[in-house]
C-alpha cells in the first residue's frame, strides 16, 4: 500500500460531520475512516521487557536514552536515513553500556515518529523497522509519546487525528501499557510506567487543555509512593520554553497551556526532568522554585535531533507573564544551553540520562557529522545543584 485509498463521497461527508463534533468525544470515540490505516505488523516487543514495577523497586542506578522528532524526508517510500544513523549509534552505546554499573534499560521518544501518522504506510515502511532494531538487536523497551505529526491537535482535516491515533495504538501495541492497565488512560496515548526509583509519564501535549487527561495524570502523581519513586520524569512533545521556530517570539497554544496548567502541577509534585521535542535542535532550560520544603530544580530538555529536518535559533521567548504568575514560588529560569544560530550547530543527536539515587547526569551524543557536539563545552552535565 503506497497511499490513501479512494473513499466514497458519502463516507467523506460523514467524516466531516463526525469531525465537527469530535471535540466533545474522547480520542477513543473517534473511529478511523477507511484510509491508509493498516499497520502490517506492530513494533516488536522488546527481547528484554521491563520487569513488573514491584520487581525493580530496589534499583537506584540505571540509564536510559531520550530523543525525539524522527520523521524523515521520504516517509512512506524509504527507510528513514537520518533516524537510521541515530539508531545505529544508539545500538553501539547500548552495547558498550551493557557491562557498566548503570546499563541502558529503555528508550523514550518525545514524538513525531513520521511526517503524517494518519498514513500507516509511513510507519510500516520508514519507522517500524528501525524501532525493531532497538527492541531486538538492542533488546530494550521503547516508549513513544505522541507528537503533532503523529496525531494532530484536532480533526480540522477530516480523519487525520482519529487515523493518527488508530495508527499510533496499532504501531505501539507491544510497547506501551495495555488498554485497561491502571498505568494507561483509556482511549488516550497517555500512560505511565515505573522502573527502579523513577516514575515516567507520557501525555498528549497536542491537547494539553483536555480535562480528562489532566485529571488522570494528576491522579497518577498524587497516588505515587514517593519513598519508592524519588524521581519523576515527564516526556511529551511540546516544550513550554524554546527558542527555535516554534518558540522565540512565537507562543504556540500548547506551550501557553503547558506553562499555565501543567508546570504548576509539576512543581507541586517536584517533577525532576521534562523531556520534550518539537524543535529540531537541542536546548536546555533550568527552572528553580521555592516551596515549603525548600528550593528545587526542574530541568527541561528539548531534544528534537532524531532525524527530522534541522532547525536553528530564532530568539528568546517572552517569559514575563510566566514569571509574574509564579512569583509566589520565586520561580527563575536559566537558559543553560541555547541552540546554534544555524543548523550546523544543531546536529542529529540523542541523550543518555544516568540515574543515581536522586541525582541525574547526562551525555548528549551527536551523530554523523555532529559527533563532536559539545553543548556544555563538553557533551556531559550534571542535573543537580550543589548544596551549600
Amino acid at each position: 500500500m503506497t497511499g490513501p485509498r479512494e473513499v466514497p463521497l458519502r463516507a467523506l461527508l460523514l467524516a466531516c460531520i463526525l469531525s465537527s463534533v469530535a471535540g466533545a468525544q474522547s480520542p477513543a470515540a473517534q473511529a478511523p475512516a477507511a484510509r491508509d490505516t493498516i499497520i502490517t505488523a506492530p513494533s516488536k516487543a522488546p527481547r528484554t521487557p521491563l520487569p513488573a514495577e514491584a520487581a525493580s523497586a530496589k534499583i537506584t542506578k540505571f540509564s536510559f536514552i531520550a530523543y525525539g522528532d524522527t520523521r524523515g524526508r521520504f516517509d512512506g517510500t524509504a527507510l528513514q536515513v537520518e533516524h537510521g544513523k541515530v539508531v545505529e549509534s544508539m545500538l553501539g552505546t547500548i552495547k558498550r553500556a551493557a557491562a557498566a554499573k548503570d546499563p541502558i534499560k529503555f528508550v523514550v521518544q518525545s514524538g513525531d515518529a513520521v511526517v503524517n501518522g494518519s498514513f500507516a504506510t509511513m510507519l510500516n515502511v520508514s519507522y517500524i523497522p528501525l524501532i525493531n532494531r532497538l527492541t531486538q538487536e538492542g533488546g530494550v523497551p521503547y516508549f513513544l509519546a505522541v507528537g503533532n505529526h503523529d496525531a494532530s491537535p484536532s480533526a480540522t482535516v477530516p480523519t487525520r487525528r482519529p487515523d493518527g491515533l488508530h495508527n499510533y495504538f496499532a504501531t505501539n501495541a507491544n510497547l506501551i501499557p495495555k488498554e485497561g492497565s491502571p498505568r494507561r488512560l483509556k482511549g488516550y496515548p497517555t500512560y505511565a510506567f515505573g522502573y527502579g526509583n523513577t516514575f515516567f509519564v507520557a501525555f498528549d501535549s497536542n491537547i494539553p487543555d483536555d480535562t480528562v487527561q489532566f485529571a488522570w495524570v494528576k491522579a497518577q502523581l498524587e497516588g505515587l509512593n514517593r519513598k519508592r519513586y524519588v524521581n519523576v520524569v515527564m516526556f511529551y512533545h511540546h516544550p513550554a520554553f524554546s527558542s527555535g521556530p516554534h518558540g522565540g517570539p512565537t507562543l504556540e497554544a500548547q506551550a501557553r497551556t503547558i506553562r499555565a496548567l501543567w508546570h504548576p502541577l509539576f512543581r507541586k509534585h517536584h517533577v525532576a526532568l521534562l523531556l520534550t521535542g518539537h524543535e529540531h535542535l537541542f536546548e536546555h532550560w533550568v527552572e528553580r522554585y521555592t516551596d515549603a520544603t525548600g528550593t528545587h530544580r526542574m530541568d527541561q530538555l528539548v531534544s528534537g535531533g532524531g532525524g527530522a529536518p534541522l532547525y536553528k535559533y530564532a530568539g528568546e521567548p517572552d517569559l514575563t507573564g510566566y514569571l509574574t504568575a509564579a512569583s509566589a514560588e520565586k520561580v527563575t529560569l536559566e537558559h543553560l544551553v541555547k541552540p546554534g544560530a544555524d543548523t550546523t550547530g544543531n546536529p542529529y543527536h540523542y541523550v543518555v540520562v544516568h540515574v543515581d539515587g536522586d541525582k541525574f547526569s547526562m551525555e548528549v551524543i551527536g551523530v554523523d557529522w555532529g559527533r563532536d557536539f559539545a553543548p556544555y563545552k563538553s557533551n556531559a552535565v550534571t542535573l543537580f545543584d550543589s548544596k551549600p
